[in-house]
């Protein structure tokens, strides 16, 4: 047995084997060192001992490496800055400590009028001096620089200039990381659709000093969380035919991906980022049993998939209107299982934006951009009847006619302004609309009940800035932009009703759209919409005119009628698939190439002929009637701006308008009421849109 004298030793020996494998542990420490302004320091956080982001970098990176922080609030990378950080002690402390990880946040400061307009010639020099101070005491340092860190439009110098310095900032970066062979941290892009976490649009809370710490060591570590898709791949999906096939998603960086269907395989590697992205020949419609995508250690198997054609349906509520709603929603739900070549994807909503306030929960959920959810199904009774019932009975229409397989991908929120549908850059940089980006809701951008249901949703909210489908850019952050690295056919786009209260803004704010999810898919798609239908609404008329403008202002553009089959008191019209149908012959004819007729009778020019106005119509070899009576729904406007209820009737392809008493005319006025009964349609039995035609005065009497 040993002595006490002999366990007395023993531990004393371990003790001393353990300290020393401490200091060696903690001389063989990888030394971490974060470089930058106020963002890194921590500035506005309660504790940024513990809260900053290098603080919690150090809890993910582990006793492994030692992580110090070495920002300085108001810091310029410019050397000749109003707070150069070069002069500053935490720079040569970042450069004495010799790490052997450098990450280099700077640039924010840079865009004050008094930096970047005076100096911007000198930033990447400047930059490029900090890069090799570092490296001139270890050679071997490995440097990762920054993409900013967003600055968002309520800070006060963001349309004098702040805006636009930043992105060349930005630009200016991305150059210096590549000529002086450093990596690239992108800061910028999990960030920029949070501005609930930057409470005064410049400096993150603890929760985005997280998000920082987590983009920071996934870069360093590589590690991406492994193998994942993006949610629009899923068993039952539909691929877009005769344009190249892209899969794609995320892995550990480096990581080999291996992905294969239909007799091919393709190997690619994630990039530095985790992503990676296999493209494979484009194919005709048909079918796939499986695509299988799998890494070293794991494995994705998606079954069930169809080549074929995807079009995307947006909107508000009339889009999202189910078919189990719908006129004879409820029969057509009993056939839906036989459309064996229609797959739907509703992207649904957490909550909708009725009438209470929300739960913590799905107010948190909302801020995380986690406010829609969904997957591929088969059309089925189950799966169509919370489908939207408009695009429902377009993609239906399709198949009959091309014989090919439709999928539909629904993102629709009802009451949702065309704002929450424009991505924020564009919006940002739009000087008619940024300011709509400012405290929405209080906004007159936004209609009043627009912004009082937002109020009732977010009665329990704490965050002053937050989130909401209401809000500008919201739905195009948490909805479309899951979609627009996946190829599709063209776009379905039904909405307007919550913005009939800015007819003009909103004549510049659909070509917007259209414009910037063009750029965001990377190609013209085509852009089918619905013209709002007939409601006692003092404004729709107007609006209805506006939109029948507006598609002709969207190149590959065309619009459906819907006015018809309006409700006097009813937002919701229960008449979809005459809707939906229009929009399949939009399609058929403009992206199928079918030669039919699509659209109504279009008004030519009015012309006065003694005591008679003749308007002509092109797209009609004969005019009718559609409930075969007189015609109804025009107008006379005099030059002194009475509207006169006028008697016309239809001769072959023009309407005679009898002008009364002898009045001076100006205008012709058709379908202008709310809610109309106007009845002019072709021979396709296809209605004329609302619209406001000038008296050609070179015809005038």
């Amino acid at each position: 047995m040993r002595t006490q004298k002999q366990n007395l030793l023993l531990l004393i020996t371990a003790f001393f084997a353990l300290f020393h494998i401490g200091i060696n542990a903690q001389q063989i420490a990888v030394k971490v060192a974060c470089i930058g302004d106020s963002v890194t320091a921590g500035y506005l956080l309660a504790n940024p001992k513990s809260e900053s982001y290098p603080s919690q970098l150090q809890v993910l990176m582990g006793s492994q490496y030692e992580v110090k922080n070495f920002g300085y609030s108001g810091a310029t990378l410019l050397k000749k800055g109003s707070k150069p950080y070069y002069k500053t002690k935490e720079c040569s402390d970042a450069i004495a400590y010799q790490p052997d990880i450098a990450i280099i946040h700077l640039g924010l400061n840079d865009t004050d009028p008094r930096n970047w307009p005076n100096y911007k010639d000198d930033f990447n020099a400047d930059y490029s001096w900090l890069i090799d101070a570092l490296r001139k005491l270890n050679p071997k340092v490995k440097i990762y620089i920054c993409r900013m860190t967003p600055i968002f439009n309520e800070h006060p110098r963001f349309k004098s200039g702040t805006r636009d310095w930043f992105w060349q900032i930005q630009e200016h970066i991305s150059e210096i990381a590549k000529a002086n062979k450093v990596h690239l941290i992108d800061l910028h892009e999990k960030l920029y659709h949070r501005p609930d976490l930057f409470p005064d649009a410049l400096h993150p809370t603890k929760e985005g000093a997280k998000i920082l710490a987590q983009t920071v060591y996934e870069n360093v570590t590589q590690d991406f969380g492994g193998l994942k898709l993006p949610a629009v791949f899923t068993d039952n999906m539909v691929l877009q035919r005769n344009l190249p096939i892209v899969i794609y998603g995320n892995a550990n960086g480096g990581e080999k991906v291996e992905v294969s269907f239909d007799k091919q395989k393709i190997t690619v590697s994630a990039n530095e980022y985790g992503k990676w992205k296999a493209v494979f020949p484009a194919m005709k419609s048909g079918e796939i049993q499986q695509i299988s995508i799998s890494t070293s250690n794991q494995n994705i198997t998606l079954k069930n998939i169809l080549i074929g054609d995807v079009w995307f349906c947006s909107g508000q509520s009339n889009m999202a209107f189910p078919l189990k709603k719908a006129e004879n929603g409820i029969s057509e739900l009993k056939k839906a299982s036989a459309n064996k070549k229609l797959r739907l994807f509703n992207f649904e909503v957490i909550q909708e934006t009725d009438e209470k306030a929300w739960d913590s929960i799905t107010l948190e959920k909302t801020n995380q951009l986690k406010y829609f959810s969904g997957n591929w199904k088969i059309c089925d009774s189950v799966s169509a009847k919370d489908f939207s019932a408009v695009a429902y009975y377009f993609g239906q229409n399709i198949i009959q006619e091309e014989n090919v397989p439709i999928g539909l991908i629904q993102v629709a929120v009802g009451g949702s302004p065309i704002e929450s549908w424009i991505d924020r850059y564009t919006l940002e940089h739009d000087d008619k609309e940024v300011d709509v980006l400012t405290n929405w809701r209080k906004s007159d951008f936004l209609m009043p009940w627009v912004r009082s249901r937002a109020d009732e949703n977010l009665k329990n909210a704490v965050n002053p800035k937050q989130r909401h489908p209401y809000d500008p850019c919201y739905n195009y952050e948490a909805g479309v932009s899951q979609f627009t690295d996946f190829p599709i056919k063209g776009i379905l786009w039904y909405q307007g009703e919550s913005n009939a209260h800015n007819i003009e803004l909103y004549e510049h704010s659909l070509p917007e759209l259209a414009e910037s999810w063009r750029k965001a898919w990377g190609i013209s798609l085509p852009f089918y919409f619905v013209q709002l239908s007939s409601i006692n609404r003092p404004s729709w008329a107007l609006f209805r005119d506006a939109q029948n403008r507006i598609q002709k202002k969207i190149p590959n553009s065309a619009m459906a009628v819907s006015m018809d089959f309006g409700d006097e008191t009813n937002v919701h019209p229960i008449k979809k698939e005459p809707i939906g149908n229009r929009l399949a012959l939009l399609a058929l004819k403009y992206t199928y190439g079918k030669k039919i007729t699509a659209e109504g009778p279009i008004p030519i020019k009015a012309i006065q002929k003694g005591d008679v106005i003749l308007v002509s119509f092109s797209n009609a070899k004969q005019l009718f009637t559609a409930d075969k009576k007189e015609v109804i729904g025009f107008e006379l406007v005099t030059d002194k701006g009475i509207r006169i209820e006028s008697k016309a009737a239809i001769v072959k392809d023009q309407v005679q308008i009898s002008i009364p008493n002898d009045e001076k005319i100006k205008e012709i006025l058709y379908a202008y009421k709310p809610f109309t009964t106007a009845n002019l349609v072709n021979e396709a039995n296809l209605p004329c849109s609302t619209f406001r035609l000038e008296l050609d005065s070179a015809h005038q009497n």
